[in-house]
């Protein structure tokens, strides 16, 4: 037997009318003009040759013809509204396997991923730390987070983060003996090395004419590492900047000078181009980038606009 319903949209804007007793909130809602909640609500009064408005100028109530529809109308959105958001989380129901740089997912991903499962209870994340780029084809893993130029064949690269350098060392550091007020003072201190990609000889030919004198100290083979080194107060790390954010906010770590360079490296989240519209990839990557922007905010880290960001 067939259904006999008014228009769905003309039952929405009503629905949405009666429950915020105002066209303008409704057609807000809705992202329509207020003419077009006018026009839907008149519709569906000539459609059941009923009246559900009182109209006096600004002031909008409900006829009890009104009263008695809105309670039947709104449980029935409600449950609609319900089914597809069971449908949906269906949708993204399963695993999403990871595969990040050690650093990465230690200093930035884990501590944030709480937030991701707080939001996305049914996607199952399975993070794996490795260097080395996996190959996507065997169905190991679906994304990567990988620092490099953007360039990886037949994949899909989007921009997380660019990286800065600057040197980072802990607070106690800044009070003792000997001084740290000078970029000349660096002369006096153990300097941190993250290989093999050490970055310090080209910091301080920017900065300090490079002095050779500075090229020695400890060596770590990890980003992570180096700034562990450098929060239990061993040295100062040249540090990369959106790894450490969190450390700066808790004022683990300080940046005794301003000076920064830009890495020529940055980073990326990578997945096949056959993958980009798979539901729990867009999920985990709309939600990566929200929380890559709020990280660079909290800290001040002024690192070049990711226009990524503002498109998601």
């Amino acid at each position: 037997m067939a259904r006999r319903l008014p228009p769905l949209t003309a039952l929405r804007a009503f629905e949405a009318a009666a429950r915020h007793r105002s066209f303008t909130r409704a057609a807000n809602e809705l992202h329509v003009t207020q003419a077009a909640i006018s026009h839907q609500v008149k519709q569906l009064e000539d459609w059941l040759g009923l009246k559900l408005f009182e109209r006096s100028g600004h002031a909008l109530t409900l006829t009890s013809d009104g009263k008695n529809y809105l309670p039947p109308l709104s449980k029935a959105f409600d449950a609609l509204a319900n089914a597809t958001e069971r449908l949906s989380a269906a949708t993204l129901a399963g695993p999403l396997r990871i595969t990040a740089l050690p650093s990465f997912a230690t200093k930035w991903l884990m501590p944030r991923l709480g937030r991701f499962q707080a939001v996305h209870p049914n996607i199952d994340l399975h993070v794996t730390s490795a260097q080395a780029l996996h190959d996507f084809s065997s169905g190991e893993f679906d994304i990567g987070i990988r620092l490099g130029l953007g360039r990886w064949p037949g994949l899909r690269a989007d921009l997380i983060a660019h990286e800065n350098l600057s040197p980072l060392c802990s607070p106690r550091l800044l009070d003792g003996s000997p001084p740290l007020r000078e970029l000349s003072d660096l002369r006096l201190h153990t300097l941190l090395h993250d290989q093999p990609q050490d970055q310090w000889p080209r910091w301080l030919e920017t900065f300090d004419g490079g002095d050779p004198a500075l090229r020695s100290g400890p060596g770590f083979s990890d980003s992570s590492l180096v700034l562990q080194a450098a929060i239990d107060g061993h040295g100062i790390a040249l540090g990369r900047l959106f790894l450490a954010a969190d450390d700066i906010a808790a004022g683990r770590l300080v940046k005794p000078f301003a000076q920064r360079l830009a890495n020529d490296f940055s980073y990326w989240l990578v997945y096949p181009k056959s993958a980009a519209e798979k539901p729990r990839i867009e999920a985990f990557s709309a939600w990566l980038f929200a929380e890559v922007q709020a990280s660079i905010d909290a800290v001040a880290l002024d690192l070049p606009k990711n226009p990524q960001h503002a498109l998601r």
